[in-house]
């Protein structure tokens, strides 16, 4: 009964973190259907977890400050180790070996506090994160302007995008689009000074044809925020992600995210 219990829950876990198909979602699978499940099952597995804001005033999109700072030392003292988006794809492509666990920490948006509260934890514990900026907003009210950007990128934080106004891409036409994706792309590369291979899509929401147009206005990947680890099953556009919010329960969650994710594999679930 404790079994059954418990597949119940992981189940409803599974859908709430929007693993379930949908008809915006594109296939998870960049290798054909030949390939065994036991070398997706022995090959890497990646750990990303997306914060939004981190600041002490109540927000769903928040995380409190100090409950940040405890996630940043539980990741250390167990041994995970941060990584790049560029470290993450060249795993998946076999040119890279990455430590036994991986984890690559992001965050979405731009906010302020990123600079203001995170980036100082994230120094503390000597982790590498990576930023998805809406281009068109940096600078504005509640943002981090040029500056900032460029600071932490001097400090082991990447920059990537996440479209050039966060609008719902789902809604729009090709050139709008392009547009979004492309624009967001070169405005970053301009300020920054280097190459910005990966986007995350606004809401997460995306499907095929949206990830095809962002391969062709030269992504080599992209985020959303379906629940699950990254695999050799990945699609290098549709990569999953863990999101992480304030909830009554924040720090439980967060063990229990990460614990459901191995929960997973051990059930020999795999992503559909």
């Amino acid at each position: 009964m404790k079994k059954i219990l418990f597949v119940l829950s992981v189940i409803a876990a599974f859908i709430m973190f929007g693993v379930t198909p949908s008809k915006n979602n594109i296939t998870p699978y960049t290798l054909t259907e030949a390939q065994p499940i036991s070398e997706i099952a022995a090959g890497p597995k990646i750990l990303v977890l997306n914060y939004h804001q981190i600041k002490d005033t109540p927000s769903y999109l928040s995380v409190h400050v100090d409950d940040f700072d405890a996630q940043m030392n539980y990741l250390v003292e167990n041994g995970y180790i941060a990584i790049t988006p560029d470290a993450l794809l060249s795993a998946l492509e076999g040119e890279l070996e990455l430590p036994p666990k991986p984890v690559l920490i992001t965050f979405d948006d731009g906010y302020i506090d990123n600079y203001e509260n995170a980036f100082p934890i994230l120094q503390k514990y000597g982790l590498r994160a990576t930023i998805f900026v809406i281009a068109a907003f940096v600078g504005k009210e509640g943002y981090m302007d040029w500056e900032h950007l460029i600071e932490m990128e001097e400090n082991g934080i990447t920059m990537q995008s996440h479209t050039l106004n966060h609008i719902a891409l789902e809604e729009l036409p090709d050139d709008g689009l392009r547009v979004e994706l492309l624009n967001s792309k070169l405005m970053l590369e301009e300020k920054l000074g280097h190459s910005v291979d990966f986007v995350a899509y606004p809401t997460g929401t995306y499907n095929l044809h949206i990830a095809a147009i962002a391969k062709e206005v030269g992504y080599r990947g992209a985020f959303t925020i379906k629940y699950g680890n990254v695999d050799l099953g990945s699609n290098f556009f549709a990569l999953e992600r863990v999101p992480i919010f304030r909830t009554p329960t924040t720090m439980k969650d967060f063990y229990e995210r990460i614990s459901y994710r191995q929960s997973f594999e051990e059930f020999g679930w795999i992503k559909k």
